[in-house]
């Protein structure tokens, strides 16, 4: 989600059309992010209903599967690497659906926004983070499995999928249709809306503030005017090229984007840690003592918890609604089996990916990390997250800050590159689909890369990311009313893993026997 301040326009024309935009805006974006984003006083500390309300989610949904997520990884594992059958209903398999989900939730919160949380709450922060994400997984089940229990599939194969379905379709089912329909324009409305403006523009503009940073700054190839509007131009063509294919193209590259951008940061972290390996154990010891007894700034364990809960939910998006639409696409008949896989999304962002950024950070505390704890402990501003952990890298080797940006570029690439798909689902639920309908939203798509890339459109930013948090609201209550739903579909998945008869559903056929995936 957008976690860092993108860089302001360096004047002329490109700032009068800015500052134009945000004044038509910004009263809009400051109205409904004070509502979105508003804070509840719990023992002296505030923090945004919104996290309570997702976090809320996790631990109930968590008790109502039976621990699902524990109970269930290697299963979940093993479906992702196998499917259960290709010739089932669907566009792509368990594993490219499951890359497309995770290129979208993995992105500069995981570097930028993980630096903040460990700035302000302390290292402690990082164990109620992991904790959090741990518990979203029950709520990525949840969503997913509806989103192929719901879904719909075209006379040419193609699927569509996501809240905008299983609200309108779920909900009708329980009497409610007239509200499931609203709920569902509504959730795809402010889905279209943050995929073009967070999911694309603030991408581009951080990517080309990452890139500019080490190819000279203004003075370097990418200064300028006119280096932004080349940039976004070539960014738009790649994107363009990749997207128009559809869900299947875009799979085929975040089939390989993801697994190689996980391993490129992961390693680099590693190398990191490991050039510290003498203060690991401390470092894992503040991490640990931090998270009861935090010597961070923000109050303390609560503190802590609550900045490790909130960069949890806004890290993995389990909620939002996003990742069912790309797990709808997958070739199976049973939902429950998508529900499983999609759980590994929060587990590879932020058990993993986010604890690697804090860890690293921890251990090589740079002294950028130290001044701006100190900073945040005198109320003064902090500085931008990228620029703290890109300093833990250069504790390592001087070079190492140039591992960050391949890292910050492969990162941001996916993220556009599903979010585009995203954001057609939500265009295509509003105003119908077809090759001309679906051609006319890629070029909006493309051409407002372009406009990221030069401006910066801060209120903008600032709507789009109070809307998508806004569709959590309606989405999460879509998934308490739907649960039974979904608990039906893990018993008559369970069954079949192990072998047992189970009867057929709208899901599709049941397929063959497979007891050698379950655990």
């Amino acid at each position: 989600m957008i976690s860092a301040d993108a860089a302001s326009p360096e004047g002329g024309i490109g700032a009068t059309i800015e500052n134009a935009v945000d004044v038509v805006f910004n009263p809009i974006a400051t109205t409904l992010s004070d509502v979105v984003f508003a804070n509840v006083n719990v023992f002296g500390i505030e923090f945004p209903w919104i996290v309570a309300w997702l976090i809320a989610a996790g631990v109930a949904l968590t008790l109502y599967f039976g621990f699902v997520q524990f109970r269930k990884p290697l299963t979940a594992v093993r479906i992702a690497r196998r499917g259960l059958g290709d010739d089932a209903p669907g566009e792509v398999s368990h594993f490219q659906a499951l890359t497309a989900a995770v290129s979208g939730t993995v992105g500069l919160g995981n570097i930028a926004g993980v630096a903040i949380a460990v700035t302000i709450g302390g290292p402690g922060a990082t164990f109620w983070m992991v904790l959090a994400g741990l518990l979203m997984m029950a709520v990525k089940f949840a969503e997913c499995t509806l989103g192929v229990k719901y879904r719909e599939i075209g006379p040419d194969g193609t699927v569509s999928g996501g809240p905008m379905k299983y609200l309108a379709k779920g909900l009708a089912e329980r009497g409610m249709a007239g509200v499931g329909k609203f709920l569902a324009g509504l959730t795809a409305a402010f889905i279209l809306i943050f995929a073009v403006a967070g999911g694309n523009m603030f991408q581009a503009n951080q990517t080309l503030e990452q890139l500019r940073a080490v190819t000279g700054g203004e003075e370097g190839l990418l200064g300028g005017s006119t280096g932004s509007f080349v940039f976004g131009v070539f960014l738009a063509l790649l994107v363009g090229a990749v997207v128009i294919g559809g869900i299947t193209s875009i799979t085929k590259v975040t089939s390989k984007l993801v697994p190689s951008m996980t391993v490129v940061y992961v390693l680099a972290c590693v190398v990191v840690i490991g050039m510290n390996i003498p203060v690991l154990p401390d470092a894992i010891g503040q991490i640990i003592s931090g998270a009861f007894a935090p010597s961070g700034v923000a109050g303390g364990a609560l503190g802590a918890m609550i900045i490790g809960f909130q960069r949890a939910a806004f890290s993995n998006e389990a909620g939002i609604g996003s990742s069912p639409i790309a797990l709808a696409t997958v070739k199976t008949n049973y939902p429950a089996s998508a529900g499983l896989v999609a759980m590994l999304g929060p587990f590879l962002d932020t058990v993993v990916i986010c604890t690697m950024t804090a860890l690293t950070i921890v251990i090589a505390s740079p002294q950028s990390w130290i001044a701006a704890r100190e900073a945040a402990a005198a109320g003064e501003a902090l500085p931008g997250g990228v620029s703290l952990t890109s300093d833990a890298f250069g504790t390592a080797l001087p070079w190492f800050p140039y591992v960050l940006t391949v890292a910050v570029v492969l990162f941001a690439l996916s993220t556009v590159i599903t979010w585009s798909y995203y954001g057609l689902k939500g265009w295509t639920h509003l105003f119908g689909g077809g090759r001309r309908s679906e051609r006319v939203y890629l070029v909006i798509y493309c051409a407002f890369l372009v406009i990221g890339s030069v401006l910066t459109l801060g209120a903008v930013l600032n709507l789009a990311d109070a809307l998508v948090f806004a569709a959590a609201l309606f989405n999460i209550i879509g998934l308490y009313l739907l649960a039974p739903v979904v608990k039906k579909e893990l018993a008559r998945l369970l069954a079949h893993l192990r072998g047992e008869s189970e009867p057929e559903t709208s899901a599709g056929r049941p397929e063959g026997p497979a007891e050698e995936l379950v655990e």
